[in-house]
């Protein structure tokens, strides 16, 4: 999980974004074996974290007493450098620790989610993250009102300041979005009280749904959201419109429930953007990362002129699928049958050849860390759907994956381990306290990965039609990540836009605006595609939208990550350097600026055009095999 960047200054806000984004496992002996191996090389080994769960809660019942200490510090900043050191350093402890209980709690949570042990142990730390935020509240208006003459000299005199000092100066940054110390605390202390929306969400989606069943070929599926998306790619067209039917009925029904935890959510982002004299919500959201709006923005516009290019994307998938007409079921199987299966000791080599171009100490770590009991690798009862990377300072990562055996679940592998080893060659480098880097930069060392191992297996094709599969799965990576996110980050943006202008939300009122956005998107009163009514409750079911804005960097991530692997792949050691300086960065540079540096404007149309030209140039390419 990625959050803010400067650890002991933006402590409350790194523990309550985490607690609302990441997800967790199952203690040590008490694992669900996945159901296609029982090897336990492929479920991770928590004993690295804690010994067990007696340990782990005697280590959080430690950590709550040592909340008064950092309440005891309150007054003592301003003392002397040395103070202001030892407080920092204190807060940095703390930190890590609060991050070691998280992981083992959160990990835990999200292998099975039926465990009420599990559900307790994340219950506890958001209660714990509440008790520290409301411990530290002060520490930021205490260090503005230092004042930044005061805070550089302090810099200047204390050598221990000095993995601090970037975190300093952002405090200074953020003076004006700061509150009084008294109601810093109250909003530390409500903070997981207010953001309960999201685990609200993710209980009642994973959990409590009581999922339908289909008969598929003679056996019987539920579908849940792993079997939602295992069979939305069914090569039967019949089968597909049953899966889509089921599927989003079942969340029509959850309509009213599902806008409640939602508008909740939009309602908070709102006014606490207004209590922090944000201009909006996006605004509020950005300003933690020094992120321009312009970059947002840009995005949105950039992505609504490219919706030619997409629409003919649609078209080719519908000739290439021999279809009269398409409809939102036929977007996720392949265009191009491949009788390939890819289980999970092919994508581990796969993925290590492809990421060849990135050195060879690049692919030596990779080996050495996959190698170890570092991933819970196959879907589960009780299990969540959807793939993470998570990390304790010191550690080696976490990889959370249900391997499905194809190539998505390939490129999804590579996914993570990019995730993996931009925290693995951040954590070498930084100290812990500019280690933490925001999703901005991080989804671009996981797409990056994707690219490499696209061009590996183009490379390796043998025929036209692998060719063609593996060039219409990269349209889709970038229909998916570019795209799609962009539409859920405009849905976003106008949930928060009609709130901020005094309207009230609900379950269908969502309905109609995603619909909206849908129908545009795809092209329905072109022809192009058509979207069925029920269809539109989609938007009830991106676990996403309880982190705000959040995706829009997933698309703002593809094109950056498309420039940098062709950097990789022509620009020689140089280029390669230029990348891995990134993620060797953490988060020791506001993030814009950090690829500003390095080559790329994320603020100009230039990044976003580049992939749409780059999107064009492999349907010329599909559509040149098609037509020889």
């Amino acid at each position: 999980m990625h959050h803010s960047r400067f650890v002991p200054i933006a402590c409350v806000s790194i523990v309550l974004s985490a607690l609302l984004i990441t997800y967790s496992s199952l203690a040590v002996g008490q694992a669900v074996q996945p159901e296609s191996d029982n090897d336990e090389r492929w479920i991770w080994d928590l004993t690295v974290l804690y010994a067990d769960d007696a340990t782990w809660d005697q280590e959080r019942i430690a950590l709550m007493d040592r909340m008064s200490e950092l309440s005891a510090l309150q007054g003592t900043l301003g003392n002397s450098a040395e103070a202001l050191a030892d407080a920092l350093d204190t807060l940095s402890e703390v930190g890590q620790d609060v991050r070691r209980l998280w992981v083992y709690a959160s990990t835990q949570a999200s292998t099975d989610a039926r465990n009420r042990r599990n559900q307790e142990r994340a219950a506890l730390m958001r209660q714990l993250g509440g008790q520290l935020g409301a411990s530290i509240a002060w520490m930021q208006p205490e260090i503005q009102s230092l004042g930044e003459e005061q805070v550089e000299a302090f810099i200047a005199a204390e050598p221990r300041l000095e993995k601090h000092a970037e975190g300093l100066r952002d405090s200074l940054r953020m003076a004006k979005h700061t509150l009084d110390p008294a109601a810093e605390a109250a909003l530390a202390a409500v903070s997981p009280i207010l953001t309960a929306s999201g685990t609200t969400y993710n209980l009642l989606a994973t959990v409590d749904v009581d999922w339908p069943t289909i008969m598929v070929e003679g056996e019987e599926h539920r579908l849940n959201q792993t079997g939602y998306v295992r069979l939305r790619e069914h090569p039967d067209r019949t089968v597909r419109q049953q899966v889509f039917d089921a599927f989003w009925n079942k969340f029509e029904q959850y309509e009213n429930t599902f806008g409640s935890t939602y508008s909740t959510r939009v309602e908070l982002g709102v006014a606490q953007a207004r209590l922090r004299n944000h201009d909006s919500a996006v605004a509020a959201s950005l300003a933690g990362n020094n992120i321009p709006e312009s970059v947002y923005r840009t995005l949105v516009e950039q992505t609504n002129k490219g919706l030619p290019t997409l629409h003919r994307y649609f078209q080719l998938r519908q000739r290439l699928l021999g279809l009269d007409d398409l409809h939102y079921y036929d977007m996720y199987p392949s265009m191009i049958e491949l009788d390939k299966t890819y289980p999970i000791e092919t994508a581990v080599e796969l993925t290590l050849d492809a990421s060849t171009p990135l050195g060879e100490d690049y692919v030596a770590k990779l080996a050495e860390v996959s190698g170890q009991r570092t991933m819970h690798v196959f879907p589960a009862e009780g299990k969540r759907s959807g793939a993470y990377q998570t990390s304790v300072y010191g550690e080696a990562p976490l990889v959370f994956l249900n391997h499905q055996d194809n190539y998505s679940s390939v490129s999804t592998y590579a996914h993570e381990w990019g995730h993996a080893m931009h925290t693995l060659l951040a954590n070498e480098t930084q100290p812990y306290e500019t280690s933490s880097y925001t999703i901005f930069v991080a989804e671009i060392a996981a797409i990056t990965n994707e690219i490499l191992l696209s061009n590996l297996m183009l490379e390796r094709a043998t025929n036209d039609d692998e060719r063609l599969y593996y060039l219409g799965h990269a349209l889709e990576q970038m229909r998916g990540t570019f795209f799609r996110q962009t539409m859920f980050a405009e849905f976003e943006l106008a949930a928060h836009d009609a709130v901020q202008r005094g309207e009230a939300l609900s379950g269908s009122k969502l309905t109609e605006m995603y619909c909206d956005l849908l129908k545009r998107y795809h092209g329905d009163e072109q022809g192009v595609l058509s979207i069925d009514p029920v269809y539109c409750q989609e938007w009830a079911y991106i676990p996403h939208f309880y982190s705000p804005f959040y995706v829009y960097q997933y698309s703002t991530s593809i094109a950056a990550a498309a420039y940098f692997a062709g950097q990789i792949e022509t620009g020689g050691d140089e280029a390669r350097e230029n990348y891995l300086d990134i993620l060797r960065a953490g988060g020791s540079e506001y993030p814009y600026q950090l690829l500003k540096d390095a080559g790329l404007d994320m603020a100009s149309p230039a990044p976003y055009r580049a992939l749409l030209s780059r999107m064009d140039a492999i349907m010329d390419e599909i559509e040149a095999i098609l037509d020889a």
